[in-house]
């Protein structure tokens, strides 16, 4: 059933707070709720699938996880915090996801009107990511900074998204021993881990293409990263990461 809600000034804290008890399960860790009517297959599609095809140890590693889907987000600016919008704000002041984070577990905010699946499904899988970020042990860890660490010895170009790309410039430019951990370097991994962590959860759920472009890394390191990822953390059984590799979706 959708949140019941009226056209006034709602804040994502406010509907965080007011229904963080009232969520709907999709498992142990996950539950939802939605601030508009949402039909089965829509709930399909934004909850049911994107939260199966997540890697049961990340699922694990996770805490207590609430999703609330509403029409739109609107930045705040500062000015007592972002805003739940039944009608569409201004582009600049437009965002497609919140988070909030208590003793409780943590809250995710998505804005899903007039958004493509596909697209709400990236941003889906980069909140899972920045959450995780946070619950990263060592023993996940060491295997991805030591890549990286190899990868900036032999400096390899480009990397997976905007985020990563310029922290590892200001990295390059700023550090000469750039596999030195220094804070500058864990800050490049962190991202860099967000960042690939996202492209590999997308592409368990989805047929996806990789992008190409100046900025990005190549195909062979970029999937060097994929496989550490896919030893770390191996997808559901029935799915897969690879387009040579056999998919097979659940029903």
């Amino acid at each position: 059933m959708p949140v019941e809600t009226q056209q006034i000034k709602l804040t994502v804290d406010d509907l965080a707070e007011k229904f963080r008890r009232e969520t709907i399960p999709l498992n142990n860790t996950f539950s939802y709720m939605a601030a508009m009517p949402l039909a089965e297959e829509d709930v399909k599609q934004y909850l049911r699938d994107p939260v199966a095809a997540l890697p049961p140890n990340i699922v694990a590693a996770l805490p207590v996880v609430r999703i609330l889907l509403t029409p739109y987000i609107e930045r705040s600016n500062g000015k007592g915090g972002d805003l739940v919008k039944f009608e569409k704000p201004a582009d600049s002041k437009l965002i497609l996801a919140a988070r909030r984070s208590g003793k409780d577990g943590e809250t995710l905010v998505f804005g899903i009107k007039d958004e493509d699946v596909a697209d709400y499904h990236y941003t889906f899988y980069n909140a899972v990511a920045c959450v995780l970020v946070d619950h990263w042990p060592a023993p996940a860890r060491e295997p991805f900074v030591r890549l990286v660490s190899e990868e900036l010895g032999a400096a390899i170009h480009g990397e997976v998204d905007d985020s990563s790309w310029r922290l590892k410039q200001a990295l390059l430019r700023r550090q000469t021993n750039v596999r030195r951990e220094t804070k500058l370097f864990r800050d490049y991994v962190t991202q860099a881990f967000e960042d690939t962590l996202t492209l590999y959860l997308h592409g368990i759920c989805c047929d996806i293409d990789v992008e190409t472009g100046p900025r990005k890394m190549p195909s062979r390191h970029l999937r060097r990263r994929l496989e550490v990822l896919e030893t770390t953390y191996p997808p559901p059984e029935g799915y897969a990461v690879f387009p040579d590799q056999k998919k097979k979706r659940r029903k």
